[in-house]
Parts: structure tokens; C-alpha cells; sequence
């Protein structure tokens, strides 16, 4: 089974140009699969139907979360859809076999003070401060996911046009800068930057005190470290100023159709989920809709 799955993972990679972190949960996903099937003796080119409805309530018996289910079976299904293109079985077993339900949770979501209160917090006293002013101006003013900004390299930033290039496995869009964020990104730029960097070399945008790229959890620690010297009671991570962005663009009159381009959701429905913080009296029109720009 190692030699299969060794396939379908780079055929995900080489085909399919999925971005690394989908990739992850894949393999994950597999291996987990993988180890069911070798614990409880089962033949994976024999599953059927029934071996997948015990697996799903096995995953509900360990406690995986419905979404976690779901994208377990999304997985499964990926991989004997590649098994059969490959002749190695003739069906598929996850055939028929519904989705659990996820139910769509509402985002936690700041307040425009809350946001403005958390903003304030990082002095341009020092290299750190500087950095993290332009990193939590930028994370509001984009909405873009963790990963995708502390994937960005230096060149994927144009600083004359005000925008930010996002690229997310084979597709990409363009984010516009509001005016803070601007400023804060070219004073990190031009004067923090080239101090944290070690190596001349280096691509990435932000980076750690050690000059390297920094991590998912350096993020994290960087947001909860200014929540709290805000004395914000609410629980925020890098995604809750994400849902952040969209739900203030709602309600200040974008248009959800522009959010969903901005977020790169590829499915409107997942942009749906803020309607329900949009007031009814507001207008279509899309009037300084980001209270930074």
C-alpha cells in the first residue's frame, strides 16, 4: 500500500500543483487510513462500501470533529478515484457514501475598536515593533490566511501599485493595501527588514528575529502576545482577523462576490457565512468600504 500511496501524493504534487499545506492533509488523512486498514487486517484493494461506513464511525468513535470526518471521506475518495484510473481496483467504495453535515460555525469576529485597540499595540520603538506593526496592519488589511502570508516572498509585494500578489497552489490573486497598511509595510521594509536578515538572500517578506522566515506559530505568539497587552478578553488568532476583514468590508457595502475574490474562497457559500452581520439598511454601493484604507 506505501508504493500506492507514494503515487497518489505525487501525483497530487506534480499533477494537481497543490499547495503544500493541502498536501499535508492528505497525507495525513491517507497514513491514517492506512494504519486502520493494517490494524484491523482489511485488504485495501478489497474495501467496500461497508468498510468505509465502519471506518467514518470508527473516526466518530476516536472524536474527530465533523469537518475532520468529511474531509477524511474527501480524501479516500481522491485516492481510489486515482486507484482506479490506475486499474488497481474497479470500484470505488466510497461511492453513494454521504458527506456528514458540517455545520457552519459563525466566525469569531472583532469590533472595529477591538481592531483598532489591537493595532495600536506594537510600537515602532524597535526592529520587533516595527515588524509586528506592519504584519497585524497587513494581516487586517488582506485577510489573507496565515500560511499565505508567511509564505510571501519580498517580490510578491508591489509597494508603488499598493497590492500583494497571493499565490495559492496554481492560482494566485491580488490583494489591495490600504493606506496604514502601506505605510506600515514600507517603514518594515525599508527600515527593520534589512537589519533581521542575516542572509542577503533571504526572500521572505517577514521574517523572525534570527533573519529567518517566520513560522505559523511565531505568528500566533505575535498575535496572542498584543491581544493581551490589549486586554482583549475575546479569544483572536491570525484567522479571526481574517474574519474580521470580511465581515467590516460587508458591512461597510463591498460586495460579497469582491470578498470572495479577496479571500479566494472558490466557493461563494464560504463566503455567505458573514452575511449574517450585514445590517439591512446598508447600500450595495461600495463606499470606503476597509475603515484602514
Amino acid at each position: 500500500m506505501e508504493k500506492q500511496i507514494k503515487s497518489f501524493l505525487e501525483f497530487l504534487e506534480n499533477e494537481k500543483k497543490l499547495s503544500d499545506n493541502t498536501l499535508q492533509s492528505y497525507r495525513r488523512d491517507i497514513v491514517q487510513f492506512e494504519q486502520y486498514v493494517e490494524k484491523n487486517r482489511i485488504n485495501f484493494l478489497k474495501f467496500t462500501q461497508e468498510d468505509t461506513k465502519a471506518y467514518l464511525k470508527y473516526l466518530q468513535q476516536v472524536g474527530k470533529k465533523t469537518s475532520t470526518i468529511s474531509r477524511n471521506l474527501a480524501s479516500l475518495r481522491s485516492f481510489y478515484q486515482f486507484l482506479i484510473r490506475a486499474k488497481k481496483v474497479k470500484n470505488d467504495p466510497t461511492d453513494g457514501i454521504q458527506s456528514p453535515k458540517v455545520e457552519k460555525r459563525v466566525p469569531s469576529v472583532l469590533t472595529s475598536q477591538e481592531v483598532e485597540l489591537l493595532l495600536e499595540q506594537p510600537k515602532d520603538v524597535d526592529l520587533k515593533g516595527t515588524r509586528d506593526k506592519a504584519m497585524l496592519e497587513f494581516a487586517y488589511a488582506t485577510g489573507m490566511r496565515v500560511t499565505e502570508i508567511i509564505s510571501l516572498n519580498l517580490e510578491d509585494v508591489n509597494l508603488e501599485e499598493g497590492f500583494v500578489i497571493c499565490k495559492q497552489g496554481s492560482k494566485q490573486r491580488n490583494i489591495p493595501l490600504g493606506s496604514l497598511s502601506l505605510k506600515a509595510l514600507k517603514e518594515y521594509i525599508d527600515e527593520a527588514r534589512p537589519i533581521l536578515i542575516k542572509n542577503e538572500k533571504e526572500k521572505a517578506l517577514f521574517v523572525n528575529v534570527n533573519g529567518k522566515r517566520l513560522t505559523r506559530q511565531g505568528f500566533w505568539k505575535i498575535v496572542k502576545y498584543y491581544k493581551e497587552q490589549a486586554h482583549i478578553t475575546k479569544d483572536i488568532t491570525p484567522h479571526v482577523l481574517r474574519h474580521s476583514f470580511a465581515t467590516h468590508l460587508l458591512q461597510n457595502g463591498a460586495d460579497l462576490k469582491a470578498i470572495q475574490t479577496m479571500l479566494g474562497h472558490s466557493d461563494i457559500s464560504s463566503t455567505q457565512v458573514y452575511m449574517q452581520f450585514q445590517d439591512p439598511g446598508l447600500k450595495d454601493v461600495y463606499q470606503k468600504a476597509h475603515p484602514r484604507a
